[in-house]
């Protein structure tokens, strides 16, 4: 969004990262509890941002990240290691992509 420009509420329906789910509603989105989303925060994975009366907040985006631990835990992995599996695919995710621009745009390298 450029300066001076004001934001809409309509805005913030396609806004990924808008922090719109309360715990308990990500809670019950994912089919999980609130101490799982709670435990998914002091792994470090997704940190909610705080409403004004210092409330969890949550982005789609982290609620993609949170369903994602969910399925290796369900799997039987542990929260911790589910937890780094997510980290990890992330990064890779993100160096295929930089390769993949690389690749169509070599002169950009330079």
């Amino acid at each position: 969004m450029s300066p001076g420009t004001t934001r809409k509420p309509a805005d913030s329906l396609d806004d990924d990262d808008y922090p719109a789910y309360t715990v308990g509603r990500a809670a019950d989105l994912l089919g999980t509890t609130p101490a799982f989303l709670r435990a998914l925060g002091e792994a470090r994975l997704i940190t909610p941002l705080r409403s004004e009366g210092g409330h969890r907040r949550y982005s789609r985006y982290q609620l993609r990240i949170a369903a994602r631990v969910r399925e290796l835990v369900d799997q039987g992995t542990a929260i911790e290691a589910a937890c780094r599996i997510v980290i990890l695919e992330d990064q890779l995710a993100e160096a295929q992509k930089i390769n993949q621009q690389l690749r169509d745009n070599p002169s950009a390298s330079h």
